[in-house]
């Protein structure tokens, strides 16, 4: 297992525009050519959007994007046609596949706050999809069978201990609070990485949200 601190991250995004970012993998002017990706993830970006900013239109493809709205509203558009305001608790998740482009925004009047990951799909290719889960249950896991990848969003009291999923890889990423893992003390903005996990639990320290990836080790 590693850990990565908040204070580790990368910092980016154009703080002039409204735009801050905390990255937790190589990214851009960050060229680190041993963190390039962790299982499926790569990349695990923090964003911060004060009202009024946002990211242009601008394409992606061949990657998994899933976003978690920690505060705020982000207003998503893409050229598949879809015109969506992702809220705290949803799952918003866009296939870029062969192509897309999209733009976010914090068409709000309060900061924006979000974690965006991105992952590899098994193939490249293919047809571009969206699709966004309205809140999701605690304990509800989301399935990304093109990543073979699953994630658990769990939100936990002082004291309520869940289990990390047996698997080939875990990424774990503290949203808020504070957790334990392994004797490990994470708060918000840790991140663990978890290689051939087996028999390990999280216990909240305090009232916490974990985001929780299980990822299948690649061949």
């Amino acid at each position: 297992m590693s850990i990565q601190r908040a204070g580790e991250r990368y910092p980016g995004g154009d703080p002039d525009a409204g735009i801050e970012t905390r990255h937790a993998f190589s990214f851009g002017r960050h060229y680190d050519p041993d963190n390039l990706r962790f299982g499926a993830v790569l990349a695990c970006n923090e964003e911060r959007l004060a009202p009024g900013a946002g990211f242009a239109e601008h394409p992606h493809s061949h990657t998994e994007i899933v976003t978690w709205v920690v505060e705020g509203e982000l207003t998503h558009r893409d050229t598949a046609g879809h015109t969506t305001v992702v809220r705290p608790g949803d799952v918003q998740r866009l296939s870029s596949a062969a192509g897309v482009r999209h733009e976010e925004r914090n068409d709000g009047d309060v900061p924006l706050v979000f974690v965006q990951m991105w992952l590899a799909p098994l193939e490249a290719g293919g047809e571009p999809f969206y699709e966004i889960v309205r809140g999701i249950a605690d304990s509800t896991p989301y399935a990304l069978p093109e990543a073979a990848s699953m994630l658990h969003v769990r939100r936990l009291e002082p004291g309520e201990r869940t289990a990390v999923p047996d698997a080939g890889f875990v990424y774990a990423h503290v949203v808020r609070g504070t957790v334990r893992l392994d004797g490990e003390e994470l708060g918000p903005g840790d991140a663990a990485r978890v290689t051939a996990a087996e028999n390990l639990a999280l216990l909240a320290t305090s009232d916490a949200e974990v985001l929780l990836w299980e990822m299948r080790a690649r061949a």
